[in-house]
């Protein structure tokens, strides 16, 4: 088999492996700092806990933090936990009360179920969460490849959204990338100057280009 074979039969973490409500990347000091220590979890299985969720759901549905990566991940995680809670969309809904639509629970709890790989990158802020929201109607590997295309690519909220909107109507996504001209695998990457001449020199007399070395240099790390 293969290297490329043997990666295509691994499966690529593209969901939430925590559990539900868990503040596994808001709690992070490396991520979030400071803030880490006011890190609110939420239990699914605990009938408090699915109350405050509730309550978190509709301040967070009337609040204008729009800027606030990390509170946003907040109520994303009430939504997911409150969901799990009381069994359905609907129930969330109208336990959160005021405005809360069905939508709304629905669209941030998927953010909640994006792989921690993306979601450290939105409490950073280098996604922001109404990209993520639309990272988070896709699924699988396409997922990623959209999160990295962001980060990649500059790629604005509305492009995103456009892209997963071609990815759901049935386009692989990676010729939805290629179609709008997304260099998929390109990535800019600073070394070492000692390595970076080691690379140049086995490049030359492998007569190979330098990704290739990296890329098979990766594939064993990563095996």
């Amino acid at each position: 088999m293969t290297n490329d074979e043997h990666r295509r039969g691994q499966q690529v973490p593209a969901d939430r492996r925590e559990p539900v409500g868990a503040p596994v990347v808001r709690g992070d000091p490396a991520v979030t700092g400071e803030r880490a220590r006011d890190a609110v979890g939420f239990d699914p299985t605990n009938p408090a806990s699915v109350e405050e969720a509730a309550r978190t759901v509709r301040s967070f549905s009337e609040s204008s933090a729009g800027d606030d990566h990390v509170f946003m991940l907040r109520g994303a995680a009430a939504c997911a936990a409150l969901v799990r809670g009381v069994g359905s969309y609907k129930q969330a809904a109208e336990m959160a009360g005021g405005d809360v639509s069905v939508s709304f629970i629905r669209k941030w709890a998927r953010v909640h179920d994006l792989p921690q790989s993306v979601r450290r990158h939105v409490a950073r802020g280098h996604i922001a969460p109404t990209a993520a929201k639309h990272i988070a109607r896709v699924s699988g590997d396409a997922r990623l490849y959209l999160a990295w295309a962001t980060l990649d690519s500059d790629l604005t909220v509305r492009e995103i959204r456009r892209l997963a909107s071609e990815v759901n109507n049935g386009t692989p996504v990676l010729d939805v990338l290629e179609d709008h001209g997304i260099d998929v695998g390109s990535v800019d990457i600073s070394l070492p100057p000692d390595v970076y001449l080691e690379l140049r020199r086995r490049a030359s007399l492998d007569d190979a280009e330098p990704g290739d070395i990296v890329a098979e240099a990766l594939t064993d790390y990563f095996d």
